[in-house]
């Protein structure tokens, strides 16, 4: 059971990864329109909160997620020339290098985000009573 979970978050951290390599694909010059156009389809449904079978439908919700956006990220990756995909592969590489020093960041933007609401919340109950 824990080698089946470790392999499920292993295509899903190389599932997400290849979003972001077609998101740096769409932004290549050298990528062809009707390639952008797909990648863009495809990153656009992947990062969409609406789906095609809605996730509260027991187990019919999560298969498009399952199984439509893995193919297309598949069809529209083959569709790349090999010398783009392999640039956009390592600019989504440094990126995720990038996107992890940013936690500390985030978790200050978070902090203030949860003082502002915590300082609301404590004004208008003051002013209730």
């Amino acid at each position: 059971m824990g080698e089946a979970l470790t392999n499920i978050k292993t295509k899903a951290k190389k599932i997400k990864r290849d979003i972001f390599i077609l998101v740096e694909a769409i932004q290549h010059p050298k990528t062809p329109l009707y390639v952008k156009m797909l990648a863009m389809i495809v990153a656009a449904y992947a990062f969409s909160p609406i789906d095609l079978i809605p996730d509260f439908i027991p187990i019919l919700g999560y298969l498009d997620d399952i199984i439509l956006v893995p193919l297309g990220i598949i069809f529209v990756l083959k569709l790349i020339p090999k010398e783009v995909l392999q640039e956009c592969r390592e600019n989504a590489e440094k990126s995720e290098k990038v996107k992890k020093k940013n936690w500390i960041a985030g978790t200050i933007i978070i902090l203030l985000w949860v003082g502002i609401f915590l300082w609301t919340v404590s004004f208008f109950i003051n002013k209730r009573f």
